[in-house]
């Protein structure tokens, strides 16, 4: 199991050197853009023999609807943010939820840590040392409740369709 690790993480690597010579541009930024398209590339591709090709497709069909959602998410987030700098007065409502986790891997846990991070007005403060909570500061909490079923039935539940 390691050695397949330590080829992949071998594998993004001579790839990333190939997609900074095919692109031209010979920066640690790009460097990276190719270590981590080649990263996800070298995932997807990765297919154990216990689980069936169909559920592999699923999973790349899942994760293309997150990637999507968290740029509509993103957009959105931005105009709000945006329209709050720009116009006078003070709307904001901040506040720190708990929000209780039902993913249990580390890697779930961090995608679902920096969406929420990445996404303008929210940013992930903590995660309980048992793993089942995570501390989330928001500047528009109307109703805790409601923030709270929002990341868990919008952000959570993807998360856990494509981890």
């Amino acid at each position: 199991m390691k050695k397949s690790w330590s080829n992949r993480i071998l594998g993004s690597l001579l790839l990333a050197f190939v997609w900074m010579a095919l692109t031209g541009h010979f920066s640690f930024g790009n460097f990276f853009v190719g270590f981590v398209f080649s990263s996800l590339s070298l995932w997807i591709g990765y297919i154990p023999k216990q689980q069936p090709i169909s559920i592999q497709f699923w999973r790349i069909f899942r994760l293309i609807e997150l990637t999507l959602f968290f740029l509509v998410e993103l957009f959105k987030a931005n105009l709000n943010v945006a329209h709050e700098v720009i116009t006078p007065g003070f709307s904001m409502q901040p506040a720190i939820i708990a929000i209780p986790l039902d993913l249990k891997s580390d890697l779930g846990i961090t995608i679902l840590a920096n969406m929420i991070t990445l996404t303008p007005g929210t940013l992930s403060l903590d995660v309980s040392p048992q793993k089942n909570m995570l501390y989330v500061h928001a500047m528009y909490v109307k109703d805790v409740e409601a923030f709270r079923l929002d990341i868990k039935e919008r952000f959570e539940r993807r998360v856990m369709e494509v981890f």
